[in-house]
């Protein structure tokens, strides 16, 4: 057993209601809605125009920018509409919205066979990119990116926690594609060149463990079974449980030497390098007691939460939040015509029995979120001052940027304040700032090349 991480918490995890349910292939809705923002980094802009017909896998939207994940059609039909579009993260966003035509024929080429094993890295790295691939587990960090790091690495992580309560799509990838996970670390290994590689499951799924531990038989990749506390399969507390490293303040897992990926990001890295696929349908769990029957959905990229919410026989009683992802880091949403993105992990309906917890009060000054925090930080000053809009104070004295939103925090707070969102508030206004610095910057070192070859 692996040494577990300082703080954390034991929340009721809902899995019960879907782990046992096998992944089901979703029939493809009529129209699908995908939109240009669906990682960190720039959105992509549009290379199609409306009339135009696509296929499965087909290129309909790239950035050149450096931080993008390329999108492809996740159905062969028409281009109906590019407009502004609901989205679960970002409030709106650009959308090319396609009418399925029932034939899902891929693009030309697609799918392909190749051996990743002949392969040099490069072409790895360019089918991985080509393919659009982000990381699956809800951070959206592009693939590509990560997976060329700047500094030595010696130690691949995979994360196969999946600590957010109710969801359960890696558990079941995990049972039944084990085999592929595999393949795709295999692919890792040989891009990032590292000594050890090590998949960490929670202990709380043995099932999960056995069937990763058999598909490992003959490999040098180990299976670790962890404690099961929240937020077990944050990125930083992965690196710190499995290899004793601890990432520095503002600093990334390649600083000590780890790359972490999610275990559904590595399935969708080995169709992309043995087949050529782009991400175009992903794992998801539509689950929680406002569905009549949760289910774990294979489904296409672009498909409607209404629509898969309706597969799964719609809510049993009325829900009163519905939320992209899980409890704890999830986002809640306005409207149940949001899309299937690639970092869609879960669709969580809940009734107000279960989101009922009171009005939020004063700070009492307990210490429990201090207590639960993983990253060491003063959560409950941090939203004081974030309150008072002293962001400065945040980053400057506090650490903000250090927070990975785990919601720990505002779990165990017995005010029932909204930490987390007081954080994430001033995180945002932080980022802003240094947009805006790193804007003017950029503009002045223009201005004065400019006047110094004016002067030549």
């Amino acid at each position: 057993m692996f040494k577990s991480f300082l703080g954390g918490i034991h929340p009721q995890d809902g899995k019960k209601l879907a782990m046992d349910k096998p992944i089901e292939t979703m029939p493809v809705p009529r129209e699908l809605v995908v939109p240009m923002g669906q990682h960190i980094g720039a959105p992509c802009n549009p290379t199609v125009k409306v009339g135009v017909m696509v296929k499965r896998g087909q290129l309909i939207g790239t950035s050149p920018a450096f931080m993008h994940a390329d999108i492809h059609s996740p159905v062969s039909g028409k281009v109906v509409k590019i407009e502004p579009r609901p989205h679960s993260g970002m409030g709106s966003c650009m959308a090319v919205v396609i009418e399925n035509d029932g034939l899902d024929e891929w693009d030309d080429g697609l799918p392909l066979t190749r051996n990743w094993q002949a392969m040099e890295n490069e072409e790895i790295l360019a089918a991985i990119q080509s393919a659009g691939i982000v990381g699956m587990g809800g951070a959206t960090f592009p693939a590509h990116v990560k997976l060329k790091p700047s500094k030595p690495v010696d130690i691949l992580i995979l994360n196969g926690a999946e600590c957010e309560p109710y969801l359960t799509a890696d558990y079941r990838l995990m049972l039944e594609e084990g085999e592929k996970i595999i393949t795709g670390t295999q692919i890792l290994q040989k891009l990032l060149g590292v000594k050890r590689t090590v998949i960490g499951i929670e202990d709380n799924k043995p099932e999960a463990i056995k069937a990763m531990t058999q598909a490992a038989q003959g490999t040098n990749i180990e299976v670790a079974a962890l404690k099961t506390k929240y937020p077990q399969g944050a990125e930083k507390m992965l690196i710190k449980v499995i290899s004793g490293r601890e990432v520095p303040m503002g600093g990334l897992p390649m600083d000590v030497g780890a790359v972490v990926q999610n275990v559904g990001t590595v399935a969708a890295i080995a169709d992309a390098v043995e087949h050529g696929l782009p991400l175009t349908e992903r794992i998801t769990t539509v689950t929680g007691d406002a569905i009549a029957e949760p289910k774990n959905l294979r489904i296409r990229i672009g498909t409607p939460y209404q629509a898969a919410i309706d597969y799964c026989g719609g809510f049993k009683e009325p829900a009163d939040k519905l939320i992209a992802g899980g409890p704890m880091m999830g986002m809640a949403q306005t409207t149940a015509q949001v899309p299937v993105m690639k970092g869609s992990s879960g669709i969580l309906a809940l009734t107000r029995k279960m989101t009922e917890h009171g009005p939020e009060m004063n700070c009492i000054r307990c210490g429990r979120c201090v207590k639960a925090c993983p990253m060491g930080l003063v959560p409950s000053m941090l939203s004081i001052l974030s309150e008072r809009q002293d962001f400065a104070a945040c980053r400057d004295d506090y650490g903000l940027m250090n927070c990975v939103e785990c919601g720990c925090c505002t779990f165990v707070c017995p005010a029932k304040r909204n930490i987390v969102q007081y954080i994430k508030n001033a995180k945002g206004f932080v980022r802003a700032e240094m947009a805006r610095a790193k804007a003017v910057a950029a503009k002045k070192a223009q201005e004065n090349e400019e006047q110094k070859g004016a002067a030549k």
